[in-house]
């Protein structure tokens, strides 16, 4: 054990340089991505629109595939087979065509009528599919600045900075949410009120908050500008997101070090999922919802070990909480592992869902013990000296 410590004493920073070159990689690729497909995964039909066709019965999907390939329009088949004996029960196909369309093409190749008998059809329109699409990202954006805002009053350390990032906070749900009309009243009033406060503070207890009284100053800024023209929300998400995450890096770095393992363990699992062309549906949306959860449980526990914690060295209480991460994390590994490769022959939403959890969570082992474990080092020996 003294050998595994001295090695990460010697070499913890040349492992935070390979996570850093690892998410500059993905963002990159994220960016090449988009200007590409012009979005940053690949969609099926749920969050494109389109028509989605069960055929009961064992059919030769290969053979199906090749006569449909000059017919519909940007297609996916897949099969439906029984759990126990593997047998085929259905094919699912998906396109961007109609309803109508589709069954008429169909119908002519397999030379008989589509009755509900024998098959069913399911259509999207694309306009519901774009808006359902813009309210799942909205969703996994909230949560995520929620999540972020819970790990900051956890290992922020003043009382102030916390009350204010509450509000920065309100302001991203105000912005996403802006036909309630309460949570409009409540930000304006309490960035208002917080300006006089951080000043009042500032003077009195000679701490330094200029910098979140010029950031709460643009902010307003931003609501008035908002209030009178509502074409960008997104933007001012974006600029109040990117404060938050200023605060958290000029003020708390344990807090800053989750948040930062958290988004790498999304952003590197999205980059994954497009390496292997999986279509993203709304389940896998959600997926990445459930990834937020699952990703900090062990980031907290190796920061509240590593930060909170005084007994023992700082590798004794690191090693402390690996033990107990890594148990944990392998154990969810395993269910999810399991439960994918049952569901796969029978379920697409299910086997999507556990997918993406069982890629995020394999990420989350390396931006936990090298990336998070090396910022926290690296600050608790610095604060330290």
């Amino acid at each position: 054990m003294e050998n595994k410590k001295n090695f990460h004493d010697r070499y913890y920073k040349l492992l935070l340089i390979i996570s850093a070159l690892l998410i500059v990689f993905s963002i990159f690729y994220l960016i090449n991505f988009y200007s590409v497909n012009q979005d940053f995964v690949h969609k099926d039909i749920s969050l494109t629109g389109g028509t989605s066709v069960t055929l009961i019965g064992d059919i030769d999907s290969t053979k199906l595939e090749q006569g449909l390939g000059v017919k519909l329009e940007d297609f996916n088949i897949r099969g439906v087979s029984d759990l126990i004996t593997q047998e085929r029960k259905a094919l699912i196909i998906e396109t961007k065509l109609s309803s109508d369309e589709t069954k008429q093409i169909l119908e002519e190749y397999l030379g008989y009528e589509l009755t509900p008998e024998n098959s069913s059809f399911e259509f999207t329109g694309s306009t519901l599919s774009e808006s359902f699409y813009r309210q799942l990202l909205t969703a996994v954006w909230v949560a995520f600045v929620l999540m972020s805002l819970v790990v900051f009053l956890i290992f922020g350390e003043s009382q102030v900075l916390k009350t204010y990032v509450a509000v920065l906070s309100l302001f991203i749900v105000k912005t996403a949410y802006s036909h309630i009309s309460l949570v409009n009243a409540l930000a304006i009033f309490l960035i208002l009120l917080s300006i006089p406060f951080l000043f009042y503070y500032s003077m009195k207890k000679k701490i330094n908050y200029y910098i979140p009284v010029a950031f709460s100053i643009a902010v307003l800024f931003l609501l008035i500008f908002q209030s009178f023209y509502s074409g960008f929300p997104s933007l001012i998400m974006v600029i109040i997101s990117i404060v938050l995450g200023g605060l958290y890096f000029f003020y708390s770095i344990p807090s800053f070090a989750v948040i930062i393992s958290a988004f790498a363990d999304i952003l590197m699992t999205l980059v994954f999922v497009d390496i292997l062309e999986i279509k993203l549906s709304s389940a896998g949306i959600v997926a990445f919802l459930m990834l937020i959860g699952y990703s900090v449980d062990t980031d907290i526990l190796l920061t509240t070990r590593m930060v909170k914690r005084s007994e023992g060295s700082l590798n004794q209480r690191m090693f402390s909480a690996f033990k107990t991460g890594i148990t944990m994390t392998l154990t969810s590994l395993l269910a999810v592992g399991v439960a994918w490769f049952v569901v796969k022959s029978f379920s697409t939403v299910l086997s999507q869902i556990f997918l993406i959890l069982f890629i995020g969570l394999s990420f989350d082992l390396f931006n936990t013990w090298v990336t998070n474990a090396s910022i926290l080092k690296w600050h608790t020996m610095r604060k330290n000296k």
